[in-house]
C-alpha cells in the first residue's frame, strides 16, 4: 500500500472512475493518504461522484509516472468512514484544501479502499499485482 501511495503521489493527479446508471464516469483527483492502515481519498458529498459511489462503491482509479513509461490501476470498493479523525487527518496531509473543507463540514467525505487490488504496469515489464 506505501508502493501505491508514493506512486500516486509522485504522478500527482490521478483519474477515477464510477459509473452513473450504465454510463462509465471518470474524473482527475489528487487526494490519496493512508490513515490506520487503510488508503483514503477525498471528496465533497455534494459533488456527483459521492452519489455514484454510494449507488456502486465498485471504483477503478488510473494513474501514469510522469515520465510516461509506467501507469498504476486501482480497483476495489470504496467505503465511507465519517468519523472526524480521517477528515482531520486527510485535510492536513492536503493543507490547500482547507480553502474549500472543514473536517466538521458534513460535506466533507473520506473514503478508504476494502478489497483492493493494485497492478503496477509498464512497456517493458510485465505487470505486478499487490492487494491490499
Amino acid at each position: 500500500m506505501e508502493e501505491v501511495l508514493k506512486f500516486l503521489k509522485e504522478a500527482g493527479a490521478y483519474f477515477l472512475a464510477t459509473v452513473d446508471g450504465d454510463q462509465p464516469k471518470v474524473r482527475p483527483f489528487g487526494t490519496a493518504d493512508i490513515f490506520e492502515g487503510k488508503l483514503y481519498i477525498q471528496t465533497g458529498k455534494a459533488k456527483d461522484v459521492s452519489r455514484q459511489i454510494a449507488a456502486n462503491p465498485k471504483v477503478q482509479l488510473c494513474a501514469m509516472n510522469r515520465a510516461g513509461n509506467e501507469w498504476l490501476r486501482v480497483e476495489g470498493t470504496l467505503v465511507e468512514d465519517d468519523r472526524l479523525e480521517p477528515k482531520v487527518h486527510m485535510l492536513e496531509a492536503y493543507p490547500s484544501l482547507k480553502a474549500m473543507y472543514k473536517a466538521e463540514d458534513p460535506n466533507t467525505q473520506v473514503l478508504y479502499f476494502k478489497d483492493a487490488q493494485a497492478v503496477f504496469c509498464s512497456f517493458g515489464a510485465a505487470p505486478r499485482v499487490v492487494e491490499f
